[in-house]
């Protein structure tokens, strides 16, 4: 297979990416690819490319290469290259007791303040503070470092484990396990949507009526709960 054959940005994607590898060009990069996660490449098939899979792939070609220009490469094939950084949203002050009776809330994103991401390839998580009457942006955490990480699942856990509640497009079952370990609770939408749009709809249950789970990680006492509990 060659570059022609493949979507005009995955193509561009290889072809930066091989530019980092010295000696090497995007016939080599294809040929490790095809070894390591199959032809033709695709995002989903990339989400399961590590650093040492790409060093072992085709009998080692890229072994003799430094670990951190393969991390860069990786980084872009994967299109975590920067050029999306403007489309990155800025996150508002904040600090702890701000938002009396909120709750903190992690969405899967890939641009701007969308849920459009699946758990384990999306580019970033934006992390909400979310009360009765706001909603507010208050961190933006990239996920790039996961391509280090022995267990990639375990490893976005642990980056939102501050967060009571995640929203995604979708989630596997092993990674969902993940996720509620660290005591995380996992909504699906998969439709996605705007967050603060979807986020305006958690503050207003706040506000009403939570339900059991969500007055538990607002902090309710018990007795609270059993209330919401029976009169929902």
């Amino acid at each position: 297979m060659s570059q022609d054959e493949l979507p005009r940005n995955m193509a561009l994607r290889i072809g930066l990416a091989a530019r980092e590898l010295s000696g090497f060009g995007p016939a080599d990069l294809l040929e490790v690819l095809g070894d390591t996660v199959g032809l033709p490449p695709s995002e989903k098939k990339l989400a399961g490319l590590s650093i040492d899979k790409l060093r072992s792939g085709a009998d080692g070609k890229f072994f003799a290469i430094d670990r951190d220009i393969l991390k860069k490469a990786l980084s872009t094939l994967k299109g975590h290259d920067g050029a999306d950084e403007a489309d990155t949203p800025e996150a508002e002050a904040y600090a702890d007791g701000d938002m009396p009776g909120s709750i903190r809330v992690a969405v899967a994103s890939n641009g701007g303040e969308d849920l459009d991401g699946h758990f384990g390839t999306c580019k970033r998580f934006l992390v909400y503070q979310v009360s009765p009457d706001e909603v507010r942006l208050i961190d933006v955490r990239s996920t790039l470092d996961d391509m280090d990480a022995e267990d990639k699942n375990k490893f976005r856990a642990e980056l939102i484990s501050d967060c009571q509640v995640l929203f995604v497009v979708s989630i596997g079952g092993p990674a969902a396990a993940k996720v509620v370990r660290a005591d995380i609770h996992p909504i699906k939408k998969p439709q996605g949507g705007a967050a603060r749009e979807i986020l305006a709809e958690v503050s207003g249950v706040i506000a009403v009526n939570p339900p059991p789970w969500l007055a538990k990680a607002m902090g309710r006492e018990a007795e609270e709960r059993v209330r919401f509990r029976e009169s929902s």
